[in-house]
């Protein structure tokens, strides 16, 4: 008959091994068969010499020792066993028949968990083994808890303390050590806490911690320390009190953490909230929040607070013309100059300034980045307008010294919009407002200038309500024309083309296009207008056909976003069938800038433009900044030399190495080449010996109205008008090759 059942292990658990040593075989026998009938897995050895040497590379659940043994007794191979490694909590049951005291001190000495007196009870000493089993699995679970949680501790740089009062000084674990950088065994006392933190944070915090032990509240501050090898930390530190039965204090416990890294992530995502990445200058918010508290300070102690809006002259001419990493340098600059020229604060500013003292509104002066090539200066305390009015003249001073941008030396100036509290606004949107009015009408005023805001002046709003209101009615009224640049083909002085450029007759007087082209991008005409000027310039394609069988191309210039509408190719199409006119007469003319603004999206339209007929040029080609591998995937027949690389053209030997890259790259895909801005006979030799023959700039004409081309038409073929090149050695016209058209 067997026992088993009544002492069956959990489902799915392995039977437990037992290590059984005594010398005594009749007993190893019987014991190994009780505990086998039991659900035990039995290994035996008879003398500790042998069990030692089996437990050297052998672990089992349990050790059950006899006592008293030839040899090796079992008391001398449990501590044997003891000291080898692994097996230091390995539970060690002591068989003795000795019941007495001593032997039962003698066995806890050696290292035995319990002991067990010889008897024929098999079910007790099974039952004892289980319970030796059970609580070593208790004793493995907490120890792995507690490894768990010192590893989770580490991780959070994190570690508990203990306070008992009367009873001394702080307890810390061994991770709160950690913490502040110090090992196991060192000790960590309130005053050397205190010293570590700095001069003038120390008496502050130690006032802190009597109020919390005086009124038994909970503490909860983060604190900065330097550790013992220098380094600066921040510690959040927490604790709770403990009270006793009576409701009395009795201690703390609680918790420090070493927040440095989360604090320094708190501080860079506020600092991105508040402040301009490219300059490091407060941003609109940041600007707002300071001019608010700066409106509600001059309210309080009856002071003026002043708004500069500084807005860069010919910055964009810089940014297209070097690049936009020029452009990046050059605001830096201006954010250095800027900022050297007022008492600026790079803090962070949230809260109440009140506890800084009387005159705290001080520390919000500072310089703001708007936005592109906009800055503002809040000034927080001016005693009238002429000291707001003297900063902007000494910003402007700054301004006007030459800068060094991308190795280059330029120049740079602005235009400054000075408004006033209160005479010009009762609050920050209203001062804002009226100092970008005023900046507006120091750019009108020939730029490079200060202007003080004119309570008499409309508000830039409402002018910007009058033009786009104006504007959106221009087609309807037939206000928009086209006037067209010839293309010339210098070897044979005859106009091979045209450029149609876009006027708005407003009112009897021509808008120029820089007024009134970014607002149509703005709100959107842009595209309208742009189908407008190809119907236009096809009707005007086959009006010419038909007078004097011109038979070119006209380009058209179309803005990027046009290409998002899905029916662009078929609106096209649609157009010329209207007019008559075959698709090679109308050119589409589109940025190179505005090309790689979306390459993909663009590209589908362009091929089937392509199928079409319809011959697509790549205008102000050099200045994207883009790779070039896209030339050889779209279908472009065309590149526009940007008039920035053609100015200084026979002026400097440097001038002309970029548009002979350009002219030879265009030569080697088949593309025909064609120089704009070209107003001088130095730069049209240049052009013609370099291998690009057609040419557009006013030295052979201004944009004109279509009457005044067939004119210009009729004066230059009678009177030979137009520039000529002088005579070209035989050499250079033989090596002249040309673009294929």
């Amino acid at each position: 008959m067997t026992v088993t059942s009544d002492f069956a292990f959990e489902d799915g658990q392995e039977q437990p091994k037992v290590l059984l040593v005594d010398d005594d075989e009749v007993n190893l026998l019987l014991t190994s068969i009780a505990l086998r009938e039991r659900g035990f897995a039995i290994t035996e050895a008879s003398s500790g010499e042998q069990a030692l040497q089996m437990l050297s590379d052998w672990l089992p659940d349990v050790i059950v020792l006899d006592a008293v043994m030839p040899g090796l007794d079992g008391f001398a191979t449990c501590r044997e066993l003891r000291h080898m490694p692994g097996y230091e909590s390995v539970p060690v049951l002591m068989l003795t028949g000795l019941d007495d005291d001593a032997s039962i001190t003698r066995a806890y000495e050696a290292g035995a968990t319990d002991f067990f007196v010889k008897s024929t009870q098999w079910s007790l000493l099974a039952g004892r083994l289980r319970y030796l089993l059970r609580a070593a699995r208790t004793r493995d679970e907490l120890e792995r808890s507690k490894s768990k949680l010192a590893r989770a501790q580490d991780l959070a740089r994190m570690g508990s303390f203990d306070w008992r009062k009367g009873a001394g000084d702080l307890s810390f674990s061994v991770e709160g050590l950690r913490v502040f950088g110090l090992g196991s065994h060192d000790h960590l006392g309130l005053k050397s806490i205190l010293r570590m933190l700095p001069d003038e944070e120390r008496r502050g915090f130690a006032r802190i911690l009597h109020e919390v032990v005086d009124h038994g509240t909970i503490l909860c501050n983060d604190v900065q320390i330097s550790l013992a090898d220098g380094r600066r930390r921040i510690l959040h530190v927490e604790a709770e009190p403990e009270f006793n039965e009576l409701a009395c204090l009795i201690g703390y416990t609680g918790i420090v953490q070493d927040v440095t890294d989360r604090r320094v992530a708190e501080d860079k995502i506020k600092h991105l909230a508040n402040f301009d990445t490219l300059t490091g200058l407060p941003n609109r918010r940041q600007v707002f929040w300071r001019s608010e508290r700066a409106i509600e300070y001059a309210k309080r102690l009856n002071h003026r607070v002043a708004l500069l809006q500084v807005g860069l002259d010919r910055f964009k001419i810089i940014n297209e013309n070097l690049g936009h990493h020029a452009g990046d340098e050059l605001l830096i600059e201006v954010s250095r100059r800027l900022r050297n020229c007022v008492r600026h604060s790079d803090q962070i500013i949230e809260g109440n300034l009140d506890t800084n003292g009387h005159r705290a509104h001080r520390t919000l002066e500072a310089v703001g980045r708007l936005g592109a090539d906009e800055f503002v200066v809040l000034l927080p305390e001016v005693s009238n307008e002429r000291e707001a009015m003297s900063t902007a003249y000494v910003i402007l001073d700054a301004l006007r010294e030459p800068m060094m941008v991308a190795g280059q030396e330029c120049f740079i100036t602005a235009s400054v919009g000075v408004a006033v509290f209160p005479q010009h606004g009762l609050n920050v949107a209203d001062l804002l407002r009226n100092a970008d009015v005023a900046m507006d009408l120091a750019k009108s005023q020939g730029r490079n200038t200060a202007q003080l805001h004119d309570p008499q002046l409309a508000s830039k709003g409402r002018v910007r309500l009058d033009l786009d209101t104006a504007l959106h009615k221009a087609l309807e009224r037939k206000e928009l024309v086209l006037h067209y640049q010839p293309k010339i083909d210098v070897r044979t002085n005859q106009m091979v083309g045209a450029e149609a450029l876009m006027r708005w007759n407003r009112n009897g007087q021509l808008v120029p296009p820089g007024d009134f082209i970014p607002l149509a991008e703005t709100t959107g005409l842009i595209n309208h207008m742009s189908l407008w000027a190809i119907d236009e310039a096809a009707r005007q394609a086959a009006e010419w056909h038909r007078s004097f069988g011109f038979d070119a191309s006209i380009a058209v210039n179309l803005p990027s976003r046009l290409f998002e509408q899905s029916n662009l190719v078929e609106k096209i199409e649609a157009i010329l069938e209207a007019r008559q006119v075959p698709p090679r007469a109308i050119e589409l003319e589109i940025t190179e800038t505005g090309l790689m603004k979306d390459l993909q999206g663009v590209v589908p339209s362009l091929h089937r433009l392509n199928q079409l007929g319809t011959e697509i040029s790549i205008d102000d080609f050099g200045t994207g900044y883009s790779s070039l591998s896209y030339l050889t995937t779209l279908p472009i027949s065309e590149l526009k030399i940007d008039r920035s690389f053609v100015r200084d053209l026979g002026d400097t030997p440097q001038s002309s190495a970029i548009v002979s890259a350009i002219i030879a790259l265009a030569r080697a895909l088949g593309l025909r080449v064609v120089a704009e801005g070209v107003e001088k006979l130095s730069q049209m030799e240049v052009l013609y010996n370099l291998g690009c023959h057609i040419c557009q700039g006013f030295l052979y004409a201004r944009p004109m109205s279509p009457a005044d081309v067939e004119r210009w038409l009729q004066d230059t073929q009678q009177g030979q008008t137009l520039p000529r090149l002088g005579n070209l050695t035989n050499e250079h016209a033989s090596r002249l090759v040309s673009v294929p058209r």
